[in-house]
Formats: C-alpha cells, sequence, structure tokens
C-alpha cells in the first residue's frame, strides 16, 4: 500500500465535501461584507497552512509516512510542488471569493474542510509512531483557522433552492 493511499483517500473526500457546499450554497451580491470576512479568513488560513507545510516540510514527513502505513514515500520534490501548486491556488482564490466566484468557494471550503482534518490527523499520527509526528505543532493553528473560515464561509453563503438545481443564488459561475 502507498504510504500515501490514506492522504489521498482524506483529500478526496475532502474535495468531494468541498464541492458539495460549493454547488449547494450560494452568496447572494448582498454579502459582499460576508464574503470580504471570509477571503480574509482565507488570507489568514493560507499563511498559517503554509507555515504548517514549512513544518511538515523541514521535519521529514514525506520519509516519516512510510514507517506508518507502507514502503513507498512520496518524493519530496512532489510533496513541496503539490503543496505550493494548492497555496497559489489558494491565494488566486482570496479575491475569487470577494467577487463571488464559485470555484474559489469550492477551493476555500476545501482549505477549511482539510485544514480541519490536519487537527485531528496529525495528533492521531503521533501517536500511532509514539512521539513528535511531522506537522504536529501547527496542527492546532492551521485547524482553528479552518474552523474559523469555514464560519466565515457560512456566514458568506446561502443554502441554494433545490427546485433550481443548486442555481437558487446569483453566486457567479467563473
Amino acid at each position: 500500500m502507498s504510504s500515501w493511499l490514506p492522504s489521498v483517500m482524506v483529500l478526496g473526500l475532502a474535495a468531494l465535501f468541498a464541492g458539495f457546499l460549493a454547488r449547494r450554497r450560494g452568496s447572494p451580491p448582498s454579502n459582499a461584507a460576508q464574503r470580504d470576512a471570509a477571503a480574509r479568513a482565507l488570507a489568514i488560513a493560507v499563511a498559517i497552512q503554509s507555515a504548517h507545510f514549512v513544518e511538515e516540510a523541514a521535519t521529514g514527513l514525506p520519509a516519516r509516512l512510510p514507517e506508518l502505513f507502507g514502503p513507498s514515500a512520496m518524493p519530496s520534490a512532489s510533496f513541496v510542488v503539490f503543496n505550493l501548486a494548492w497555496l497559489g491556488i489558494w491565494l488566486a482564490s482570496v479575491a475569487g471569493l470577494r467577487s463571488g466566484r464559485r470555484p474559489a468557494f469550492f477551493a476555500a471550503w476545501f482549505l477549511a474542510i482539510a485544514a480541519m482534518a490536519n487537527a485531528v490527523a496529525h495528533p492521531l499520527l503521533a501517536v500511532a509512531a509514539r512521539g513528535y509526528f511531522p506537522g504536529l505543532v501547527s496542527s492546532p493553528f492551521i485547524g482553528g483557522a479552518g474552523a474559523w473560515l469555514w464560519l466565515r464561509l457560512c456566514s458568506a453563503t446561502e443554502p441554494t433552492s433545490r427546485s433550481t438545481g443548486g442555481r437558487g443564488l446569483p453566486t457567479q459561475q467563473g
């Protein structure tokens, strides 16, 4: 089994749930102030996620994960590229969130969910490793940022009408 399979499964579920939320919750034009607050929360969460990524990279997450889940490690370069790509997507989404772009909401929901999962996963990994596990120190901070982002996103969005196929609010699509 690949050492990255559990992470891929969790992130895949997070992405599915984020897609569901982005589709089922729109942000009407009247929610501009709430979108601005959510965009600020997203920017802060991205900064904290950056610190979390640095901790994981500096303390050898790609090398330590195989110790718990299997023999095949993700190359460090792939780990760095994957994380930098998502950090770029999330940074780009700050402006998109302000303007109500649905893809930005997907990215923001995804970060909120993944961040809260990190707050649970890293302590569990530390227990399984019987000591420090890469990312443990920053995991409560990114978890808190994810919860705060979640609350701001809930405030900035409203459930869409089922009768309109999920398109009951005028959130921009592009």
